[in-house]
């Protein structure tokens, strides 16, 4: 165990070292990983310090036991009491501060958000959802930029896309993909029943340009007046852009931006994504598994996530999670919910690492 956290430890000074290196301050690609993964290190060496000096003081404590007087042994056992103790506590902290961190760890996360089964109620809870992440976007100090918002005919969604900046974004949001679903009475119900209705979220880490090239002559790039909300001159510049990646048939369309430029740059930021997306799953050969896996069809039976308002209950079926704070969790309070996801998520590795050993 301390001939690994030594490795680990001597790494981390070579990465700290290579920060100043000429080599890295010139590349900009090069310095953006290298600070990226420092930043990533950072609770686990600290952690690693912390138990290695209480392992020195333990051992230090034992040698001065051999010649203490009365007094100073008893004064020496409390201390090593205490530090073996620490010891055992920063022993569990580094099982999991030691799972291998996931690769897209500190990206920017790009948010998709789509009304699936239940016509138009299902649009205004996809809008719903996407004010959820808003606020929690905002507990959590993150940048929460929509890109492109499509509104249905009473307010909420049929697609949006949002833009989510932040060193923690990807770590905590990486869960939240798949169909949602919820149980209320909808005001599209004259009746009072209750309906059931469902919205999907698709997660992504956002590409950057260094992790994929896209030759333009790939690309066929269509402009178009916009025909939505955006001020007096919305309809009288050719500001929409649409662009499609010719060998893969992905389309992405942009208008919210008065610029022409801006909405390009935005569309080329999704379709980088989006493609980048395409190809890790079929690197996998799962046949876009973790668009699919989190979408699916969008219907009611699918899901990861129960929103019942009857109940005040929101219910994450993947790991049997409940709490009956629907309102507080709406209005932007995940953690509870994320918070339990993650240490499922933490105890399945565990238990890989057990059984890899």
């Amino acid at each position: 165990m301390l001939a690994k956290l030594e490795a680990i430890l001597t790494d981390f000074e070579q990465l700290e070292i290579s920060l100043t290196s000429p080599e890295v301050l010139g590349d900009q690609y090069k310095l953006r990983d290298a600070s990226r993964r420092y930043k990533q290190m950072g609770p686990l060496i600290t952690c690693i310090r912390a138990y290695k000096s209480a392992i020195g003081n333990v051992e230090a404590a034992r040698e001065l036991l051999q010649s203490a007087s009365a007094a100073e042994r008893e004064s020496l056992e409390t201390e090593m009491r205490t530090d073996e103790a620490r010891i055992e506590r920063l022993a569990e902290e580094l099982k999991v501060l030691l799972i291998p961190p996931d690769p897209n760890d500190g990206k920017n996360v790009l948010l998709e958000f789509r009304g699936a089964e239940g016509g138009e109620e299902a649009n205004l809870f996809a809008g719903e959802l996407l004010e959820m992440y808003r606020a929690w976007a905002g507990r959590n100090d993150w940048n929460f930029e929509v890109m492109a918002y499509d509104r249905s005919p009473m307010g909420g969604v049929n697609q949006a896309t949002v833009l989510v900046k932040g060193d923690t974004a990807w770590r905590r949001l990486r869960f939240e993909g798949g169909p949602h679903r919820v149980q209320r009475v909808p005001v599209t119900e004259n009746a009072g029943r209750i309906h059931t209705s469902s919205a999907t979220v698709t997660v992504m880490p956002e590409a950057e340009e260094v992790d994929l090239h896209i030759d333009e002559r790939d690309l066929e790039i269509d402009v178009y007046r916009s025909g939505g909300p955006g001020g007096q001159s919305v309809n009288t510049t050719d500001s929409a852009v649409r662009i499609t990646h010719k060998p893969t048939g992905v389309v992405v369309a942009m208008q919210d931006e008065r610029s022409q430029l801006q909405n390009r740059i935005k569309a080329m930021q999704v379709l980088r994504t989006r493609l980048l997306q395409r190809m890790h799953d079929e690197q996998e050969a799962k046949m876009s598994a973790e668009r699919r896996a989190q979408v699916g069809k969008g219907g009611r039976g699918e899901k990861i996530r129960t929103y019942n308002y009857k109940e005040n209950r929101i219910t994450d079926h993947r790991i049997g999670f409940t709490l009956y704070q629907l309102q507080d969790v709406l209005a932007g309070n995940l953690d509870p919910v994320v918070d339990a996801l993650t240490l499922e998520y933490q105890a399945e590795q565990l238990a890989k690492q057990v059984g890899g050993e």
